[in-house]
């Protein structure tokens, strides 16, 4: 049977709850919601009606107390003959009507509405919300200890503080959740219009147990181009054809810093495939994978993999994995567990077959005949194409034309590309497409929405772009390095680390930044002022020399003017290419215990204007433009802001002679050790590591 859903905001309205309130109280029942639009299931649902009604069964949505039209109301009969009002005084009586309005009683106290206020909102934009003139918003302000313009942004704890004043029942929001209702489409489907779909499935689980070998089965071909360490770092839908019927797989990555991209996968699938193998058993990443299937409200099916190793034990994995509640059908359960080999495809045809019986079962249908909306799974930049994001199409159909927002990147869609590389025209619900064509990368895991014209898709991402940069210019102290961390501490101040945070992809970005925010913070609290997916580039310098934060950037590199601004302005620069590093680094100068600096510097960078292809390797034909090139030292090749190879300089030459070092404006030929995928346009970056004494 198909799972009922409904909104959060729908629910928390219900019961007389703001959606904070609503989303708290979900949270101590389990229950995982990230916002007011967010959906639960409806035993999910019950549970909270059950609590309210202190533990009493909760009574059904459609009996809920309506004003019933009460007898008063039959006063209007007197206002029936309208020439003669004179005659009838009675009729018009002021007891009469308040009688006739307080009849219904108990039916109507509901609470209001939680009034949305985007972050950062100005003391403007805040007394226009709660209907108060602005001069008495900044007289509180005054009374309370601080001076605000009418212009100047508000924090968060400014915007509760004078909701209390006010007597006002306010939700802070992002920029994306306060203008989501301009499109809103959760307008009621009629039965008739629905269709079946194809299921969306996120494929789940602990690191290196075989994900990503289950999916190149499928797929017949190679996924993974280059994944250092085996390690999945960004997150992909593809879809899956077999015998007429088609499915849609999510990755989902399984290292232990990559959580919130898994309960972003689980979030927009229908059916979890939780994939143990079964010579490891279950890891803390199954556990966490599976909390995050059951959040969703999804049936979970069981891959036992590598059941072709000689150590492979699925009955363990089963007893384990029944304690944790997911009991196999054949121990008398409702557990559906498939023992395969993705290695030699033993019983893969059989995990397929049990994917789309449990899809049939749930009955999963969508109306593809209007506006369509969905989420945006993965995004970044692409050298020929600009901006990029991977979508799932959730109800109607997306068109090459269509104007679309999510987040505050807007587009008119220039090509869709499905996951074969070929253009498209349209696709429908549960379709995974590329979308080319949009005014900035937009954010992975965000809503997107097909709006009425270019116009408002532009407007409402405009409008949550300056919401956002109003929020970046709320938080701001004086600028410091991670060392300078450590005399704070021993103050007993609390101090507050600002972050500008870069990566290579959106599913890094969000599982980083997730991270940062679960560090311990009793000592340093950790404030992360912007993130964004590209190089390090000189506005980033800019706002963390205004700020005083600290940039970091995973997997991606600061571009020469941005250097040299940072460091003018002596902001501190950090790029890390293994997330354990960055996150060892974050964590050790939060608690005072930063050991001796590894730091690197640049050396020198070259731009690649031509390849030469010789029996020892590929030579890139390069132009030093800062610094010099030097034979033997560390190198990077740096291709559109992003990291794809770290290696040594195996070889430099001068037109035909051997050289030690090229200097800045002169050319070269330049071998990297081990790697021959170098195209023209790529940067290659010199440097080497130093150890600095931490001060």
């Amino acid at each position: 049977m198909p799972m009922a859903k409904m909104r959060v905001h729908e629910l928390a309205k219900e019961l007389g709850l703001s959606s904070k309130e609503a989303i708290a109280k979900l949270a101590e029942l389990g229950v995982e919601v990230k916002s007011h639009s967010s959906s639960v299931s409806e035993a999910e649902a019950d549970r909270l009606r059950s609590t309210l009604n202190g533990g009493a069964p909760a009574p059904a949505p459609a009996a809920k107390p309506a004003a019933p039209p009460p007898e008063p109301k039959r006063v209007p009969e007197a206002e029936a003959p309208p020439p003669a009002p004179k005659k009838t005084p009675e009729a018009e009586a002021p007891p009469e009507e308040p009688a006739a309005v307080a009849e219904p009683g108990p039916a109507e106290p509901a609470v209001a509405e939680a009034i949305h206020i985007s972050r950062g909102a100005t003391v403007e934009e805040f007394s226009g919300k709660i209907g108060q003139p602005p001069n008495q918003v900044i007289k509180t302000l005054l009374s309370m200890g601080t001076m605000k313009t009418i212009a100047q942004s508000l924090t968060d704890e400014e915007i509760e503080l004078l909701a209390m004043e006010f007597g006002a029942s306010v939700e802070v929001v992002s920029p994306e959740e306060d203008t989501e209702v301009e499109i809103d489409l959760t307008e009621a489907e009629d039965p008739s219009t629905l269709l079946a779909r194809a299921p969306v499935v996120t494929v789940m689980g602990h690191v290196d147990h075989g994900k990503s070998s289950i999916l190149q089965h499928f797929r017949k071909r190679e996924m993974l181009s280059f994944e250092a360490g085996g390690i999945t770092q960004a997150i992909g839908a593809y879809q899956v054809h077999s015998n007429g019927k088609e499915v849609t797989f999510i990755d989902t990555p399984g290292h232990e810093a990559f959580t919130q991209m898994r309960a972003r996968g689980a979030q927009v699938t229908d059916l979890a495939v939780l994939v143990v193998a079964a010579d490891d058993g279950v890891q803390p990443q199954t556990v966490e994978a599976l909390d995050h299937a059951r959040a969703a409200g999804v049936p979970v099916l069981v891959a036992v993999n590598k059941i072709d190793r000689p150590e492979a034990d699925p009955t363990r994995v089963r007893q384990q994995l029944a304690e944790l509640g997911l009991q196999p059908e054949e121990w008398g359960g409702d557990t559906v567990y498939v023992d395969v080999s993705a290695k030699n495809g033993t019983n893969m045809d059989q995990l397929l077959e049990m994917i789309h019986l449990i899809a049939e079962l749930q009955e999963l249908k969508a109306n593809p005949n209007t506006s369509a909306r969905g989420v945006a799974i993965e995004a970044h930049l692409d050298k020929g194409r600009g901006a990029v994001a991977t979508l799932i199409v959730q109800r109607g159909t997306l068109k090459v034309g269509d104007p679309v927002v999510c987040g505050s990147a807007w587009c008119r869609v220039r090509a869709l590309t499905d996951e074969n590389a070929q253009h498209v025209e349209s696709v429908g619900p549960s379709d995974p497409v590329q979308v080319t064509g949009w005014s900035k990368v937009p954010q992975a895991g965000d809503d997107f929405r097909v709006a009425k014209d270019e116009r408002e898709a532009k407007h409402i991402a405009q409008e949550r772009e300056a919401k956002f940069r109003q929020a970046e210019l709320v938080a701001a102290s004086k600028p410091r390095t991670l060392a300078d961390l450590l005399s704070l501490t021993q103050t007993g101040e609390i101090p507050g680390l600002n972050l500008v945070v870069k990566a290579d992809t959106q599913g890094s970005l969000e599982a980083l930044i997730d991270t940062l925010e679960k560090l311990d913070q009793t000592e340093v609290s950790i404030n992360i002022l912007r993130r964004g997916v590209g190089a390090i580039s000189e506005n980033d310098v800019t706002l963390a020399a205004a700020s005083g934060a600290i940039v970091v950037g995973f997997n991606v590199r600061a571009d020469a003017s941005a250097r040299q601004l940072a460091e003018a302005d002596g902001v501190d620069v950090r790029p890390y290419e293994v997330i354990y590093q960055l996150l060892e680094d974050i964590e050790q100068a939060t608690k005072g215990l930063l050991a001796p600096e590894q730091r690197e510097v640049v050396l020198g960078s070259a731009e690649v204007r031509a390849l030469f292809r010789t029996p020892r390797g590929v030579i890139a034909g390069c132009y030093v433009t800062e610094g010099q090139i030097i034979r033997g030292s560390k190198a990077r090749l740096i291709r559109e802001g992003a990291i794809v190879y770290t290696g040594d300089v195996s070889s430099l030459r001068r037109f035909r002679d051997d050289v030690r070092e090229v200097a800045s404006g002169f050319e070269c030929g330049v071998g990297i050790e081990g790697y021959n995928d170098i195209k023209e346009g790529d940067i290659i970056e010199t440097f080497e590591v130093r150890e600095v004494a931490r001060t």
